[in-house]
């Protein structure tokens, strides 16, 4: 496809020119496109937070998907078309993911003696895998595919349910949905009240794709119509995000004073069993720490929260450990707090079965209520097809016989003194799919959020912030707090609107004091899940459809 000289105005040429050109590079050339494109988009992910880096990564994807338009009517060259397309997505989903996940290489150095030979797994292996993903987004686009403004919505389609199915298939990892370049920025994150991670992720997509049509169209109504229109619909969001932020700060629990501790040890030498009691003594010294010179150490905490998988040990078989933390806790505080947890197994198994749990301590001990992780981390916490893997000598990350098993039942955890909580360990945070529709079964549902987390693995990246920005748009989407400890950060309170309370900055060892905000009215999102998104790609759906057949 190619565009007349003739419309090339020195005011608008060197875009018009340049859009030429990726629509037309073919070979190498445009695969070097796609990925630098593609790569791009990290920018407007956690820590950068700049959402206008995403216009030129989907501009180009829809230049991309132009230059693999069919050059006539045959079967033969439709497939050719369709394959041209989903090879751009693949290249632009490697340039993306690599650029915006490429701190996973840092686990694969904690224990580098025995895993640093699968570096290049987890820094190109997982992007190039998940590259598939926006490559079937791409193809399905081409198939609704016309030489107009609606091909913007073509894409939002395509791509929009490719980033839903990777939230879904094969266990899902949503991470860094596109959407979240909406979902960084405070004001511009409540519309997720109303629709969600998958919502936005087609908002971004229509938005950031519409300026693409400044660089193809000869008309000036057409070619600036759908920018405008982007614009408008940004304004808009942003209307309705500043207006729900107005709203002054959320009430407080009444007679609850929770205590975050963020003890930042590092996933190395440190954190082995042999220093178990040391570790569970500074947690104890931390944890005391006065915040303020209002504030007297622990005395007048109702409730202490420690991080993911918090020892080195199995803490319900660990009685020095357990004797004094009770001793600690002697004046009445409650304590919530990560943990590996063991069961024997029945007659037929004959085994022992771990899970990553959330254990409640008080004074007496280890309480029978708990919540035990369902949503493993695949290769961290359990190993898929292990009968295969284990023949190349490859393991889980967490050494447990056989990893970790998912835990069962409710999602709920009761503490006493707190409103029921949804506990979300680690990246269970990060799956909009697994929370909101399902509270409305629930006879006591969750009142805020408690999230755990572990992202020592990850160093000083931006791995955390990422999970971080994930976790906090959750609290938006369902309108309930967020308490989250993380071992070496971020850990922080936030409000039913995301707004942050207290926060502890990464790589800092701190402790965190805090009200636990009142949740507010269940948000659509909670109510509804996805099936609002859903209804906005319906519609895309249909005008897409609609404008091919007028045409």
């Amino acid at each position: 496809m190619s565009l007349p000289e003739s419309t090339l105005q020195p005011r608008d040429g060197a875009l018009r020119q340049f859009a030429q050109n990726v629509i037309l590079a073919w070979g190498w050339p445009r695969r070097a496109i796609a990925f630098l494109g593609g790569a791009t988009g990290a920018l407007a992910m956690a820590p950068f937070s700049f959402a206008p880096a995403m216009i030129a990564p989907l501009a180009l994807a829809v230049w991309l998907i132009d230059g693999s338009v069919d050059r006539g009517p045959s079967e033969a060259t439709r497939w050719a078309s369709l394959r041209a397309a989903f090879g751009a997505g693949w290249w632009w989903g490697f340039g993306y993911f690599a650029a915006g996940l490429w701190w996973l290489g840092s686990a694969f150095l904690v224990e580098a003696d025995k895993f640093a030979w699968a570096l290049p797994l987890g820094v190109l292996g997982l992007p190039a895998v998940l590259a598939f993903f926006p490559a079937l987004g791409f193809a399905l686009a081409r198939l609704l595919w016309r030489p107009d403004a609606w091909r913007v919505l073509a894409l939002a389609v395509g791509l929009g349910a490719s980033e839903w199915l990777r939230c879904v298939a094969f266990t899902g990892f949503p991470w860094n949905e596109i959407g979240m370049a909406l979902g960084q920025n405070l004001a511009l994150a409540q519309i997720a009240s109303i629709v969600g991670l998958h919502g936005l992720t087609l908002a971004a997509i229509a938005i950031f794709a519409a300026p693409a049509t400044l660089g193809t169209e000869s008309e000036a109504r057409r070619r600036w119509a759908p920018t405008l229109f982007a614009a408008l619909a940004l304004a808009a969001i942003y209307g309705f995000g500043a207006l729900r932020l107005d709203a002054p700060a959320s009430a407080a629990t009444p007679g609850v004073k929770l205590r975050v501790m963020q003890p930042n040890i590092a996933q190395g030498q440190d954190f082995v069993p042999d220093n178990g009691l040391a570790i569970v003594r500074r947690y104890l010294a931390l944890s005391d720490r006065a915040t303020s010179p209002a504030t007297s150490g622990v005395a007048d905490v109702t409730h202490l929260i420690w991080p993911e998988s918090a020892f080195p040990f199995i803490l319900s078989r660990e009685g020095q450990a357990l004797s004094e933390i009770a001793e600690f806790l002697r004046g009445g505080a409650i304590l919530v707090t990560g943990a590996a947890r063991m069961e024997e197994g029945n007659r037929a198994d004959g085994r022992l079965h771990f899970f990553n749990a959330i254990e409640v301590l008080d004074r007496r001990g280890l309480l029978p209520e708990r919540y035990d992780k369902r949503h493993l981390v695949p290769f961290g916490e359990y190993m898929p097809f292990s009968w295969a893997f284990e023949r190349v000598g490859v393991t889980q990350f967490i050494h447990f016989p056989g990893g970790f098993d998912a835990g069962t039942g409710s999602s709920l955890i009761h503490i006493p003194g707190l409103p029921s909580a949804r506990a979300l360990i680690c990246y269970e945070a990060i799956f909009p799919n697994e929370l909101g529709k399902a509270f409305e079964v629930e006879t006591d549902p969750p009142r805020w959020l408690l999230n755990v987390t572990d992202d020592a693995w990850f160093g000083l990246t931006p791995g955390p912030y990422q999970h971080f920005a994930e976790a906090r748009l959750r609290a938006i989407e369902l309108g309930l707090p967020l308490v989250r400890a993380a071992n070496t950060g971020i850990s922080a309170v936030a409000d039913g609107l995301g707004r942050i309370l207290v926060e502890a900055p990464l790589g800092t060892e701190a402790v965190l004091d805090s009200p636990l905000p009142r949740a507010l009215a269940p948000t659509w999102q909670y109510r509804w899940g996805s099936a609002t998104a859903g209804s906005i790609g319906v519609a895309f759906l249909i005008l897409c459809l609609a404008a091919r057949r007028r045409r």
